[in-house]
């Protein structure tokens, strides 16, 4: 069987990513003469449920405007090694998955992605490893290009998918007729309140996995 699992809230907690991303951003301001309390303001409005516009927010504070500082701060966000791990249960996956062929499909921006899969030490466990904004983000689920790829010449029916978001993860896989996935609602994820869609079977951690 091809089990192949995204990497965000699926593998490890993408609020710890978050997190790392705000103090490697807090160390750059610090060395470049804008030091303030960023990481800890930021974090603020992340557990605020502030999406999407949190460097601009915490900088308007500051009164401080600069789309081209923000810009770097943005690129140093993306681009920094990150501190995270895998979960104590993405672990024992790993170490008991047998025979299992693996590979990973995951969006977002490419070198934070790659980052992740580095400090992940994904390269030691899965042989594929699909980051979709490569192709671009026309590329980034749903769209089946990464799923189609990692099949090969499998029968849909051996292949299964593991992710976190309702709203984007499992569509491709239906389209493709695999089996039904999993959608993993782990605590503090990003995701977790939204609805587990019908076709897919429910768990909180991978060692609830029955495949």
């Amino acid at each position: 069987m091809l089990i192949t699992l995204d990497i965000d809230d699926t593998l490890y907690l993408e609020r710890d990513y978050v997190l790392s991303g705000f103090h490697a951003v807090d160390a750059w301001l610090h060395a470049n003469g804008h030091g303030f309390d960023f990481a800890n303001k930021a974090w603020a409005l992340f557990e605020q449920g502030l999406r999407g516009t949190i460097f601009n927010q915490v900088m308007a504070e500051k009164a401080h405007r600069d789309a081209g500082l923000i810009s770097q701060m943005i690129e140093i966000y993306r681009s920094h090694s990150p501190c995270i791990s895998l979960l104590p249960d993405a672990k024992s996956f790993f170490q008991s998955c047998g025979n299992h062929d693996l590979a990973v499909i995951s969006d977002g921006p490419f070198m934070a992605q790659e980052r992740k899969v580095i400090a992940l030490g994904l390269n030691n466990y899965v042989n594929t490893i699909i980051l979709t904004d490569r192709w671009g983000r026309e590329f980034w689920k749903p769209s089946p290009r990464a799923f189609r790829e990692v099949m090969e010449q499998r029968a849909p029916e051996e292949c299964v998918y593991i992710a976190d978001n309702p709203e984007k993860d499992f569509i491709a896989p239906v389209t493709l007729g695999w089996q039904p996935s999993f959608r993993v609602r782990r605590q503090h994820s990003l995701h977790e309140l939204k609805i587990t869609p019908k076709n897919c079977r429910e768990i909180v951690s991978l060692n609830d996995l029955k495949l």
